[in-house]
């Protein structure tokens, strides 16, 4: 019989809570979604990409990936393996002034997500037009998840659309 691995159940309970708050809640618009397999790793990322109604110039995105150690170690049972799922949080703001943008979302972040992440910011421009840059922040999770945090999807979604407020009004 079919064991769904902890990647499959964690994928689809975040499917499940935030196509509701796109269809039924109508707080957020999806924008994008990837599920992809590496076969030359052979290691899964599911990645769902999203903005507030309200205020679609910053958008999330959530990404969730299993290497082959996480998922060979939990298919294989192995006892010194502790399987689960990395995660990670990636917000795509565009931004004029770095000095003082740039530390103003380190220091929202870091305000909501406390010491859980490990935060880093990437500045890009297009060529030859001068209308600022798009900061993407990255916002990677230290401890990896597993079917035991499923009943902290929901809150865990409240914090996402907290960001996504504070970094709007930056």
């Amino acid at each position: 019989m079919y064991d769904p691995t902890i990647f499959e159940n964690l994928k689809v309970a975040f499917e499940n809570h935030i196509y509701d708050l796109d269809n039924i809640d109508r707080i957020i618009t999806i924008m994008n979604r990837v599920d992809r397999i590496d076969l030359s790793v052979l290691a899964r990322e599911f990645s769902i990409q999203f903005a507030l109604v309200d205020q679609p110039e910053v958008t999330a995105e959530i990404v969730l990936e299993a290497s082959l150690q996480d998922l060979a170690g939990e298919i294989l049972e192995w006892t010194e393996i502790n399987p689960g799922c990395s995660i990670t949080l990636r917000f795509y703001k565009h931004i004029n002034n770095t000095a003082i943008q740039c530390k103003k979302v380190e220091q929202a972040l870091n305000s909501i997500w406390e010491s859980d992440i490990e935060l880093t910011q990437t500045l890009s421009f297009v060529y030859g037009e001068e209308s600022g840059y798009m900061d993407t922040i990255d916002a990677r999770f230290k401890h990896k998840i597993n079917e035991e945090n499923m009943n902290e999807i929901g809150e865990f979604l409240d914090h996402v659309l907290k960001t996504l407020e504070e970094l709007s009004d930056i």
